[in-house]
């Protein structure tokens, strides 16, 4: 923006002060429009103002003050392009009327055109090469042209914070540039600041509702947020607005490519096409990498297939991915949590299942932690399920007939003739087919380890022999 406020010219033009006494009427008239003018201008009045200046160039067109004052006070009303006209029409009636020369490098500037600026204010410095105002504005010119420099450079890399910082410096000086506005707007989508973006987007379409890279900013917003359908319509806006927008255009295709391929694996699962699904979403995954919440629903979406497949790890890294993409989307945290489950890996599956209840302390939740907690827990004790060989729906016929044969695999008695080391290893796992045997022979207390109770209170843990059967070896 223009560091100094500009001040409506008080006399009027060159060739009305050579000849003073021969005013005509219709210059009369104008110089009192002028003066009526300068009068609301002093009092801040930039509306009346601008009225007064308006009447002065139309009794008198040809005055390149009036449209010099009008520009200033445009100025003051924020209308750059408005100013930056009447500065020109100065200009070319007077060539070296040298505010009119550093009103139009201040509308460049304000405009983001810093190039034009520039030579505006090197017109100056050659008119009158001590204006220090003009050396100021051409430092700024020269520093808004280095902002660009750096913004573009940060674009091509990707470095869209960067981008942004350049252009909030470039507005402090460039302050009416929708294209400084809209490329921030856009950095601030591609870095998830929806929000930001769609405020800044918005401003400009309220001063321009035709304004293509708006429509397109708006509409990149509503495409990251995953809604896709409202995304299309902006994109086909702008490409109406602008039919050579390519922007616009990508965007377009990308969206439709992406809610199609999404639709189309969602109805496969629907169908219970399990692989068809699971490879649907792998096509849509490749489509366009920058939208970062749909992909993680996509890579949930697969997981889910995946988990119908029986792929349980390769589940486990798609919501890995899908969190990665999206912190908050508790539906990844959920599916991992019930991988994690039925992998048996059950500490992980208490991590995010307390993540969950964290977030959403709803009744379903509660539970699904608690069920982890306590299986987590089960896992730490003895399997004596596993110690047995038998599942744990076994019968109790099962479960005897294991016993037995377990029971002689670990005898004593047939591990004598073995070295120490050997004979006590067989006689621990002796004594664990027994506490197995022990537990899960008795309803009362299979119930109650299948539920994850302690037993060591139980007092049942004494060792073979206890069990009504004959642990001896047979001959």
């Amino acid at each position: 923006m223009f560091k100094s406020s500009p001040t409506a010219d008080s006399s009027s033009c060159d060739s009305a002060l050579i000849y003073p006494f021969t005013l005509g009427t219709s210059d009369r008239t104008a110089e009192g429009f002028k003066e009526q003018g300068n009068l609301f201008y002093s009092k801040k009045d930039y509306s009346e103002a601008f009225n007064y200046y308006t009447k002065a160039i139309d009794a008198s067109p040809k005055n390149a003050s009036y449209y010099g004052n009008r520009a200033a006070t445009l100025m003051m009303l924020c209308r750059f392009r408005e100013a930056l006209e009447d500065s020109q029409q100065a200009v070319r009636l007077d060539d070296c009327f040298m505010k009119g020369h550093l009103r139009e490098g201040k509308c460049h500037l304000s405009l983001g055109n810093a190039m034009a600026a520039s030579r505006c204010f090197q017109k100056v410095l050659e008119l009158e090469p001590s204006n220090r105002e003009a050396q100021q504005e051409n430092k700024n010119a020269t520093t808004l042209l280095e902002y660009e420099r750096m913004a573009d450079f940060g674009f091509e890399k990707r470095d869209f914070r960067k981008v942004v910082y350049c252009m909030d410096r470039a507005l402090a000086l460039a302050s009416a540039c929708h294209r400084f506005k809209i490329l921030k707007a856009e950095c601030l989508a591609l870095l998830g600041r929806y929000p930001e973006a769609q405020s800044v987007a918005s401003d400009i379409l309220r001063m321009d509702s035709t304004n293509a890279d708006a429509l397109y900013v708006r509409g990149l917003c509503l495409y990251y947020e995953d809604c896709i359908d409202k995304a299309v319509q902006f994109f086909v806006q702008a490409l109406r607005m602008a039919p050579d927008h390519e922007k616009a255009r990508l965007a377009c295709r990308n969206a439709k490519a992406l809610k199609a391929k999404k639709d189309e694996g969602n109805q496969a699962f629907k169908s219970s096409s399990y692989e068809a699904a699971y490879q649907l979403y792998t096509e849509a995954l490749t489509i366009d990498p920058n939208n970062i919440k749909t992909n993680a629903k996509l890579y949930c979406n697969r997981a889910t297939a995946g988990a119908k497949l029986k792929k349980l790890n390769q589940a486990i890294e798609d919501c890995t991915s899908a969190i990665k993409l999206d912190d908050t989307y508790i539906k990844a945290y959920l599916r991992r949590a019930q991988c994690y489950m039925d992998t048996e890996q059950y500490e992980e599956a208490v991590r995010d299942y307390e993540k969950v209840y964290q977030t959403e302390k709803t009744s379903d939740h509660k539970h699904l932690l608690k069920t982890a907690q306590m299986e987590l827990k089960k896992s730490k004790r003895k399997d004596y399920y596993k110690v047995l060989g038998v599942g744990k729906n076994a019968t109790e016929d099962e479960i005897k007939k294991a016993y037995r044969k377990r029971a002689l695999m670990h005898h004593p008695d047939r591990h004598s003739a073995a070295t120490p080391e050997v004979q006590k290893e067989e006689e621990k796992k002796f004594k664990e087919v027994g506490e197995a045997f022990t537990v899960l022979s008795d309803p009362k207390k299979k119930i109650r380890y299948d539920n994850g109770h302690d037993l060591e209170d139980d007092g049942c843990f004494d060792g073979g022999g206890k069990f009504g059967f004959n642990c001896e070896l047979s001959e």
